[in-house]
């Protein structure tokens, strides 16, 4: 098949193990990103199957309708940034593996080096350091603190097993279906939403965006929060209304953020006030970018496409336009 890869930035794929995967297959790798759709479809105008590196690039009807070749799209987790209806419409196939069970690792482990680096100011006392200086404040100890999961799912149950390991206490809030959850597992839910808020250390966020959650974290919320408390957000920048943190910072509740996720990516935009926030650690979303990340993932992508060059699709999501030849 001809199969195109989207958005590998660091030519990354052709490294890993998972790649041989793709012996027999013509492979075309796309190192850029582009956002428009008639360039995207100059590019994909031979392309059988198409690869996405998550939600990097938008799959909209506009693109689907230009290509009529495509007949596989495969990635892995959800897929909010795809025209799922218009592959349908366009027969074209979604496979994507939603690993039940299996965490990304990955963004748990930068979840916790983020509230690391923030408490103990590692960013800054680097900088200080290399600009010819020596210590330029004093952190603040994690045991003790208490993390507030907003969201109880497979990340969030990793960050809690990290925290706890570090002797700091654990808290959940989210769906009457995750604290239920959190209480079975033996995690304190606290008495309501504001509690939860305003007795939090750290508030780090684990939520999926849907339509149901976006804006879900409210300016209220955020006020309830103390002065020195943190919010993180390693999911998703639509759980929190535009401008709604950027305020509450300016407001000092929170009194500080770490966020891996923005309204626009990529951001270049350096005058964005997250990005000039002193009170802000910011990373360009890589919370599941890591090698090992990749090879699993896209070790299960591979897998699919060759399935279906087999003849027998797996991890179908819209299976009705699915017709054995």
């Amino acid at each position: 098949m001809k199969v195109h890869i989207l958005d590998d930035w660091f030519d990354t794929l052709r490294t890993l193990p998972c790649f041989s995967k793709l012996q027999g297959h013509d492979v075309t790798v796309w190192t850029d990103h582009v956002a428009d759709t008639g360039i995207l479809a100059d590019r994909l105008a031979d392309a059988e199957a198409l690869v996405l590196f998550r939600e990097r690039t938008a799959i909209t009807a506009d693109l689907l309708q230009r290509l009529p070749g495509l007949k596989l799209i495969s990635q892995r987790s959800v897929y909010p940034h795809i025209d799922v209806p218009a592959c349908t419409a366009n027969n074209v196939l979604l496979c994507s593996n939603m690993h039940a069970g299996s965490p990304s690792y990955a963004a748990a482990e930068l979840t916790l080096g983020l509230i690391l680096a923030h408490y103990r100011q590692i960013p800054q006392q680097a900088a200080s350091l290399k600009s010819g200086g020596w210590q330029m404040g004093v952190g603040r100890t994690l045991r003790g603190r208490t993390l507030g999961l907003y969201g109880y799912g497979r990340i969030a149950g990793a960050v809690a097993e990290y925290a706890r390991a570090m002797g700091i206490k654990v808290q959940v809030w989210g769906s009457e279906r995750g604290r239920a959850l959190a209480q079975a597992d033996g995690v304190h839910v606290p008495a309501s939403r504001e509690a939860f808020f305003a007795g939090s250390d750290i508030v780090s966020l684990h939520v999926r965006l849907k339509p149901e959650t976006r804006g879900l974290i409210t300016a209220a919320d955020l006020a309830a929060m103390m002065p020195r408390a943190l919010l993180v957000n390693t999911s998703r920048s639509g759980l929190i209304a535009p401008g709604v943190l950027e305020s509450a910072l300016a407001a000092g509740r929170p009194g500080g953020a770490a966020v891996d996720v923005f309204d626009t990516e990529p951001l270049t935009d350096t005058a964005n006030p997250l990005l000039t926030n002193p009170d802000v650690l910011a990373t360009p979303h890589v919370g599941y970018v890591t090698e090992d990340e990749f090879d699993l993932q896209f070790s299960d992508i591979f897998d699919q496409i060759n399935a279906y060059a087999a003849g027998d699709p797996i991890h179908m999501i819209n299976p009705e336009v699915w017709s054995p030849e």
